[in-house]
């Protein structure tokens, strides 16, 4: 049974409190923004900017916080960055205009883009690696129930207290971190000689930028049919370009080119960014089904997806044996499985389908997460040297984010299209001219009430489909990582080995 000091526990806890604190505030926001904009008398439009300027400002940042944790230390850049993301929560709870919340927002967001992949490096880099696994289990708890349990949260403040407190309860959370962090993190000194990339960077982040902000507006501008949309696409993709050519000519680029020499790392980045698609999409796709479709409360939708939450801790325990025992090429693909196969469940959803039948699938689809995300998160730095760790750590986070930001966008595109076109077919067949249909209904056509319940139905039944087509979507996403899995090499000597049996771990 392994053994930490408690210095290294006190790292967990850091390292596990601080990836929460950004996972929950990507979407405890979202189920009190129709509050803020009430409050801070915003249209739906601009309230919206509150939730984009953290998104766009972070994954800007993101690509920074590999340099800086490499130039000035892993352990003074998280301890900085857990107290920015403190006081930024506590002035947008204070915010009393759109502008100034917009702002807090982006020093959120600007602070809090260091916290994930930071984190999981310090884990790295402060434990054995024989107990990396059970350590990534820990760290997992913050990415995958975080953002399960910020609608919840959310969802639950709001109603009983209020909006602001959605950004309070930050408080104690990164007080307590950076405590357990500047308590347990011994002091390191960061290296000098790393030269910062300017005109890397600039480029960078307008394409990362320019992008993100294309993903999160298109669907309100109408896609390419928008001159905005289309600018901010050419500008994404002009930057990247010229980004890539910079690195390969440049003497010392933003991004150290020699992590795309490691074939593990490819392949990982690829996955992560589908993992960001198939994975974390859902957790926006199911709470609107359920108050859409079946009409629950944003609070009873909350405690439902809770039940993936604890299914998720569950597999994030048994996952750290499963990959000691069977290899992490083995536990991801079970997970894959796992989490397809609850989406095809899913995908059978109707307006008629039962609480039961969709806690079932929820827990299914919470116990494929972990099996997928954790044993990828280990193996993806199984055989890079431990200086490439920082860098490695922040690409992960940024494909990750990029491929959630995708996977939204598409989700929320197709469904309300698939809206659409399912209302245009079912209004073909239920009109105020089919005298069966009324009868059936025990009114008779033209009465004012009967036609409103009657379209509403059609509504309901044409999103129900509709949310099926895009469980269905995803479902067929997450299949496409399987034949992935095998070009993963599972070198011998760098990945945790099996606990051995004691007598204390068997009581």
């Amino acid at each position: 049974m392994l053994q930490f000091s408690s210095s290294r526990l006190l790292l967990g806890l850091a390292a596990t409190l601080a990836t929460i604190l950004y996972a929950i505030d990507s979407t405890i926001v979202n189920v009190a923004l129709p509050n803020i904009q009430g409050t801070l008398q915003a249209s739906p439009d601009q309230a919206g900017w509150v939730v984009t300027s953290y998104i766009v400002i972070g994954a800007i940042t993101t690509p920074l916080a590999g340099w800086m944790g490499v130039r000035f230390g892993i352990r003074r850049v998280l301890s900085l960055s857990i107290l920015g993301f403190t006081a930024g929560s506590m002035l947008c709870g204070i915010a009393m205009t759109l502008p100034q919340m917009v702002f807090f927002r982006m020093i959120q967001g600007a602070f809090g883009a260091s916290l994930v992949p930071l984190s999981q490096v310090a884990l790295l880099r402060e434990f054995p690696r024989e107990s990396h696994g059970r350590v990534m289990a820990l760290w997992g708890m913050g990415v995958m129930v975080g953002p399960v349990l910020g609608p919840t949260l959310g969802g639950w403040l709001t109603d009983e207290l209020s909006w602001r407190w959605a950004f309070y309860i930050n408080l104690p959370l990164g007080i307590l971190a950076w405590i357990a962090l500047m308590a347990s993190m011994p002091k390191g000194d960061g290296d000098a000689r790393r030269p910062f990339d300017l005109l890397g960077f600039v480029l960078l982040s307008v394409a990362v930028g320019s992008f993100q902000l294309m993903l999160d507006r298109g669907q309100t501008q109408d896609w390419f049919a928008s001159g905005e949309i289309v600018a901010e696409a050419f500008l994404a993709a002009t930057a990247f370009y010229m980004f890539i050519v910079h690195s390969l000519m440049g003497r010392h680029p933003f991004v150290d080119i020699h992590l795309f020499k490691d074939r593990n790392f490819n392949v990982s980045i690829v996955m992560m960014f589908v993992v960001g698609v198939a994975l974390i999409s859902p957790a926006v796709l199911v709470p609107s089904f359920l108050e859409q479709v079946k009409g629950y409360t944003p609070t009873q939708a909350g405690w439902l997806m809770a039940a993936r939450g604890l299914s998720s801790i569950f597999a994030l325990m048994l996952g750290a044996r499963l990959s000691a025992w069977f290899g992490p090429r083995l536990t991801m693909a079970l997970g894959i499985v796992l989490a397809a196969g609850s989406l095809f469940l899913m995908a059978q959803f109707s307006v008629d389908t039962q609480t039961d039948r969709f806690l079932l699938t929820s827990m299914l689809q919470g116990l494929g997460m972990p099996l997928t995300f954790m044993p990828l998160s280990l193996i993806a730095y199984a055989t890079l040297p431990d200086q490439a760790r920082t860098e490695a750590g922040t690409l992960l986070t940024l494909l990750r984010n990029i491929g959630a930001s995708v996977g939204i966008s598409v989700i929320i595109a197709q469904l309300a299209r698939s809206a659409q076109f399912n209302v245009a077919y079912l209004v073909e067949h239920f009109t105020a001219y089919d005298v069966r249909r009324w009868a059936s209904l025990g009114t008779v056509p033209g009465a004012n009430g009967a036609t409103v319940g009657l379209l509403g139905e059609i509504q309901r039944q044409a999103a129900a489909i509709a949310y099926a087509n895009d469980f269905m979507l995803l479902s067929l996403s997450i299949i496409t990582m399987l034949p992935l899995v095998w070009l993963l090499r599972n070198p011998r000597g760098h990945l945790p080995k099996p606990p051995a049996p004691t007598v204390a771990a068997e009581h």
